[in-house]
This record gives C-alpha cells, structure tokens and sequence, in this order.
C-alpha cells in the first residue's frame, strides 16, 4: 500500500454521534486517520468534516463508498489537492529563555505566526497555513523548547466556484 495523502470531505448531519459513527467505520476497517476537523456550517443543522489519511486508491474507494452508505451523511467527496485551498491552525507554547526570545518573535514574523500570549517564561504563538508550513514552523522551534501544542487537523474547501452540497 502507498501512503498517498487524502482529503475527504463530508457534509453530515449535525446531530449527536454522528462522529462516532464515521470514526468507527473507519477503525473497523483498519484505516487510520490522519488528521479530523469538524465544525458546524452556515447552516446549524450541518457540519463539515475534512478527514486526512493515507493509502491506495482501493483504501480511498473503500473509505467514501462506506462513508457514503451512513444514513448522517450528506455527501462525502475526495478532494483534488489541485483544486482545493487547505489550512491548518497550531497553537504552541514555546519556552522563552533569557536571549531567546527576539530570535523566537523573529521566526515568527516570518513564518506569518502572532503572539497570542507573554509571560516571563514562555510566548504562546498562533499560526495558520500550510499543513508544510505549520510543520516546518514546529520543528524550527523544537531547539529552544516547546512547552505543548495544538493542531486543529487540515480543513480544506474547493477553489472557484466548486462547492460541496
């Protein structure tokens, strides 16, 4: 099996359990996700989920054909990462010795990432992009001590005029 990247996105109900319901299909299958964001849409009654995971065209066949057949669900679509704009949002709290800290707000500067949070011993910085970005941010700041962090997972909607409904 490859481990090419997928994107599915979903329209579901925005009812309880829903969630377990997709998750479970996918464990039962022996597929493992990635990343999952989920969040209501425009219309209260609807949430997106972006699942990420890895495999083969018969893995992403296997996945949104049994995803689809869940009466929750709306419409489960693979994205085409050419056709699409995706976005990750990290929150990480870095330690900020003595010295380190300009070198600290300067990468951040750079990499588009604002302090969200000061205190004498660490910045908590906010940034979104590129799931590549994000990551490169991160390992840019594992030397001076990441204290924790949060990743929202990728979320991601079509270019143009596509839309999922």
């Amino acid at each position: 099996m490859t481990n090419n990247l997928s994107i599915l996105s979903l329209l579901v109900r925005n009812e309880p359990a829903v969630l377990t319901r997709i998750s479970s299909l996918i464990a039962r299958r022996g597929f493992n996700i990635d990343s999952l964001a989920v969040g209501e849409t425009h219309d209260r009654s609807i949430s997106r989920m972006t699942i990420t995971f890895r495999g083969d065209e018969y893995v992403k066949d296997q996945i949104v054909k049994q995803i689809s057949k869940l009466h929750d669900v709306i419409k489960a679509e693979l994205m085409d990462v050419t056709e699409m704009v995706a976005r990750e949002l990290l929150l990480v709290k870095v330690e900020a010795k003595n010295g380190q800290r300009g070198e600290i707000v300067q990468a951040a500067q750079v990499f588009g990432a604002n302090i969200i949070e000061l205190s004498q011993e660490s910045l908590t910085l906010e940034m979104s992009g590129e799931v590549s970005k994000v990551t490169e941010f991160i390992e840019f700041l594992k030397p001076y001590g990441i204290a924790e962090l949060c990743r929202t997972g990728t979320t991601a909607l079509g270019k143009g005029q596509y839309i999922l409904n």
